[in-house]
């Protein structure tokens, strides 16, 4: 009976050990990891894009981990799909900051993603870096919060100088969706050029999902516009232009920067052409991006974000050999970022966790594609 009972505690002894060796193989695994989240709309309007700034995103990864990881720790980028939809996103934020514990969040894309994530990423002091989301309301979203791309207090201004001082137009309709993004360019576009001299001779907006904008339109045709100042996502905007021909609508069109979705020249085809709009100005790519990220795609065109959101990785990832997974460190890291030569720009953060440089290009739509505006 007594060595029954010790074969008995033997085995359980070795069965408790083998499962503690088990679990703290398995710790040390998870050690050797660093988690970071990465959230933009994979489906819906922009997924285009988002879809190409995820390839980026992977190919930073990539790179870091062929180079040995972060202090000698594998990266693993979890991506959640934002949809272009603050709910969602934060949805997407929860999950990766509760659950996946990721130490920072690449993301969003749109801005209504990156203002719904910001306050959890706060809370919780998990960093959240945007290589896409511009409304100006993210400069105050918290000491966490960061991004490489322009403001839009910056594209309005710029946009509304360059109509009216560049293409002359006097009298501009302004034509909106209702989003976080949307209204923060309209706005800023509107008070830059209402100081120039301009005059407004029509304001209309639409849901971002809506897709009959013939009501607003009928109204922006009767106020008889120089230009038309259109502010949308990808889907309205395909929409939007369609229909103006449609009506009549005659007077030139000028838009932002989410307009750099090739999907929207490719679907409305001869509709777009004379439309031009504002984009980040990046610097020329190097070869063996274009190439690698052309891989990582399939050979599709490379969006203005996309070499934004690979800076934003490996600006991440300088960051964290200095400082590893402290995100209070990561932090203070950041804001301490000057002159990083990226792919996409040279980025210096200011005291908001915004860039201090910002420039732009006008492209113009002709047969179907946009190009440099003459």
């Amino acid at each position: 009976m007594k060595k029954t009972f010790k074969a008995l505690f033997g085995v359980i002894a070795l069965i408790s050990l083998a499962a503690g060796c088990s679990k703290s193989g398995k710790e040390a695994g998870e050690a050797n990891i660093i988690r970071i989240g990465s959230v933009g709309p994979l489906t819906s309007d922009l997924a285009y894009i988002g879809e190409n700034m995820k390839a980026a995103v992977e190919l930073a990864s990539d790179e870091i981990n062929s180079a040995g990881g972060i202090k000698g720790k594998k990266i693993e980028i979890i991506y959640e799909d934002g949809k272009c939809d603050p709910k969602e996103a934060a949805n997407a934020a929860n999950k990766l900051i509760n659950i996946d514990k990721v130490t920072a969040i690449i993301g969003g894309l749109c801005s209504s993603e990156t203002l719904a994530m910001a306050p959890l990423a706060e809370k919780s002091k998990v960093i959240l870096l945007s290589a896409g989301s511009t409304n100006p309301g993210i400069t105050n979203a918290g000491d966490y919060i960061f991004r490489n791309v322009p403001s839009d207090s910056f594209q309005g201004v710029y946009a509304a100088k360059y109509v009216r001082t560049k293409l002359n137009k006097q009298r501009v309709a302004l034509l909106k969706c209702l989003s976080d993004w949307c209204l923060g360019v309209n706005d800023s576009f509107k008070a830059e050029f209402v100081r120039l001299g301009g005059e407004i001779v029509g304001e209309e907006a639409f849901p971002q999902d809506s897709r009959d904008l013939r009501g607003q339109l009928v109204k922006i045709k009767a106020a008889n516009p120089e230009l038309v100042y259109f502010v949308s996502y990808t889907e309205g905007t395909i929409v939007g232009l369609r229909q103006m021909r449609e009506l009549g609508v005659k007077a030139p069109v000028f838009g932002a920067d989410a307009w750099s979705d090739p999907k929207i020249w490719e679907s409305v085809k001869g509709d777009g052409d004379g439309a031009m709009y504002l984009e980040p100005a990046n610097k020329a790519y190097p070869e063996g991006f274009v190439d690698a990220l052309s891989k990582k795609t399939g050979g599709k065109e490379i969006n203005v974000y996309a070499p934004r959101a690979y800076d934003a990785l490996k600006i991440l990832a300088s960051v964290m050999e200095t400082a590893g997974t402290d995100t209070v460190l990561i932090k203070k890291g950041i804001y301490g970022v000057a002159d990083y030569k990226g792919i996409a720009d040279n980025y210096t953060f200011d005291a908001n966790g915004d860039i201090k440089n910002a420039d732009y290009s006008v492209r113009e739509v002709r047969g179907g594609k946009a190009a440099g505006a003459k």
